[in-house]
């Protein structure tokens, strides 16, 4: 009985799959499991499809996946091995309105937690992106309003970085300054020519996974402040508006980027007083489809008035990729992050953070993306922090 309600979910999740994407034959064994290819002893299905109604002229599904294996050990304690799911998103958009470009999309992050204040480690899900986006509503550029892209991260991934599955990018890392973070609530304009890009927006300032509200015992202050961000780019070789491929196309490109966080809830002091802070940065990236190199600086200041590390320090990145194989399938990576710390007070350098990735990848498919990699982190005068590790991960696009 349970093979046959299983069977019956399977070909109405299946049948629903092909009423969206077009006819998919079903077939049934004498067990009743179900199958999408025909074989000996299977019949099919005559009725195998489930209708699916949206008012939307059309809908379109994907998924990304970031799944791995890790080995880390500290150079003071034990090692530790665990398997990962770094990122699991279900992705949909909504087509509205009568221009093609225009959307809603919603995506759905599923992440696992190793351990809980209980000792158990539990799955969520929640949103990471809700906005709806409008094109052109000025020359060039279109709007995303809602649960938007901030300015830098998502750029940095796709044009500077591209290893996303294994590594943060350096404004992100929580082996550096751990700046911000890649959505907010807000709205974002993204503007696109031939020899400049830019995205400009406001938004909350705490993030996507963040509260707007510190608790703290100011009322007047919590949560109060907005951020202003940004992301200036001179598309130097003139293919700005084009949707790049690493592998197939040349490009440099040169960025200011940035923000100015205001009252940011997390910014408290011990009296729950809110204070602002802002980084600046500079990066540049050339492609070609046998090679990538990128470099950036940034800078961050905290404004609060107790001793405080935490958002305000300088450092740099740079990283580099060299593809070969007949079709670039397979990858060498390196990347070299340097982080210093400062005290807001006496604006000394409390600690420097070294960050080192490398690893090599394999592209099986258009969907299947596999990478063996190592990083060793090191934190200036504090044996008990360092820390190597080797991971093995599987990136997944359909």
């Amino acid at each position: 009985m349970k093979k046959i309600v299983l069977s019956a979910f399977a070909a109405l999740t299946i049948g629903t799959v092909g009423a969206i994407a077009g006819d998919i034959k079903l077939y049934s064994d004498k067990d009743g499991q179900v199958f999408t290819t025909a074989g000996e002893g299977r019949v099919e299905l005559k009725s195998s499809s489930t209708k699916v109604s949206a008012k939307a002229s059309k809908l379109k599904f994907n998924g990304t996946h970031y799944l791995g294996f890790v080995n880390k050990n500290m150079k003071e304690g034990d090692s530790t091995n665990n398997f990962e799911m770094r990122r699991n998103y279900f992705q949909v958009k909504a087509y509205l309105l009568e221009d093609p470009k225009s959307y809603l999309r919603v995506t759905l992050d599923a992440t696992y937690t190793n351990k809980t204040a209980k000792g158990e480690g539990h799955s969520n899900v929640y949103v990471k992106y809700a906005y709806l986006y409008l094109n052109d509503v000025l020359p060039f550029t279109g709007v995303e309003f809602g649960m938007v892209h901030r300015p830098w991260i998502d750029y940095e991934e796709h044009q500077g970085w591209g290893m996303r599955s294994i590594s943060k990018v350096f404004v992100e890392a929580s082996e550096a300054g751990h700046l911000t973070n890649s959505a907010d609530l807000g709205f974002n304009f993204k503007t696109k020519t031939d020899y400049f890009t830019s995205e400009l927006g406001i938004f909350n300032g705490e993030g996507y996974h963040g509260s707007n509200d510190n608790g703290g015992a100011n009322d007047e202050e919590i949560g109060d402040g907005v951020s202003a961000e940004w992301r200036l780019t001179a598309s130097i070789l003139g293919n700005g508006t084009k949707k790049r491929k690493p592998t197939k196309d040349s490009y440099a490109d040169a960025s200011f980027f940035g923000q100015y966080n205001m009252q940011n809830s997390h910014n408290a002091d011990a009296s729950g007083k809110t204070a602002d802070y802002k980084f600046y940065g500079l990066h540049a990236v050339y492609n070609m489809p046998s090679f990538l190199i990128a470099a950036q600086y940034i800078k961050s200041d905290n404004d609060r008035v107790d001793s405080t590390t935490d958002w305000n320090g300088q450092g740099y990145s740079i990283n580099t990729t060299l593809r070969f194989g007949e079709k670039k399938q397979f990858s060498l990576v390196g990347r070299y992050d340097n982080w210093e710390n400062k005290d807001t007070l006496s604006n000394d350098i409390t600690s420097t953070e070294y960050n080192a990735i490398y690893g090599l990848a394999w592209q099986q498919n258009k969907n299947v993306k596999w990478f063996l990699s190592g990083q060793t982190y090191d934190l200036k005068n504090s044996d008990s922090k360092d820390w190597t590790s080797a991971m093995l991960t599987a990136e997944v696009h359909w």
